[in-house]
Formats: structure tokens, C-alpha cells, sequence
């Protein structure tokens, strides 16, 4: 139940933030959760091969392949959205994490 939850909290956070994402993860949890975010990592690492840190990555990934392919957002705006530093940073996580850059992801 509590993984979950925090996979519940970290997707809310991600797909219906109008906020675009400057609330900090940690912050976000323990308000939702009310527990601190090394409860909920120790909680998470304990079942799972991932970190929430990673889980939060790989989910913010897949939310910019959605923006990126269904509502058509440029780089940017998905920069801005998903509350990244530099549009480099995002496609260098991106290149991580999917193995290729996200013009071409939305050329497959």
C-alpha cells in the first residue's frame, strides 16, 4: 500500500501539476504522505530495484513523451512544464533514460 502511494503521488505531482513542477519532491510527499522523504525511500528501496529519485525521473520521461507526441509541445515549453533546468538537460535525460533524443523519439 505505501509504494503505492508514493507512485500514486509522484504521478499526480507530474501529470496534473499546474505549478510546472517547482514544488520539490521531498516537500510534495510529506505533504501528501506526512512522512519524510528518507521513510519513504527506505520504504520504497526495500521493494523495489529503484530509488524514488529514478522512479521520478522515469515517470517525468514518460510525461514528455506524452506532451511530446499528443499535445504536440515544443522542447521548450516541456522544459518550462516539467519545471527543467535547460532544455539540454531534459534531452540529456531523456538520451538516458530512452536511449535516443526526443526529436527523435517524435520522428517514430
Amino acid at each position: 500500500k505505501d509504494i503505492e502511494s508514493i507512485k500514486t503521488c509522484v504521478i499526480e505531482l507530474i501529470h496534473t501539476s499546474d505549478n510546472a513542477l517547482e514544488q520539490n519532491l521531498s516537500v510534495y510527499l510529506f505533504n501528501r504522505l506526512d512522512k519524510d522523504y528518507p521513510t519513504w525511500s527506505t520504504i520504497l528501496s526495500r521493494h523495489q530495484p529503484y530509488t524514488i529519485e529514478k522512479y521520478f525521473i522515469r515517470q517525468k520521461i514518460e510525461r514528455v513523451k506524452e506532451l511530446t507526441y499528443y499535445e504536440e509541445l515544443n522542447l521548450k515549453e516541456i522544459t518550462y512544464k516539467l519545471n527543467y533546468s535547460s532544455e539540454a538537460h531534459l534531452s540529456s535525460q531523456f538520451k538516458k533514460v530512452t536511449r535516443q533524443t526526443p526529436p527523435t523519439f517524435k520522428k517514430q
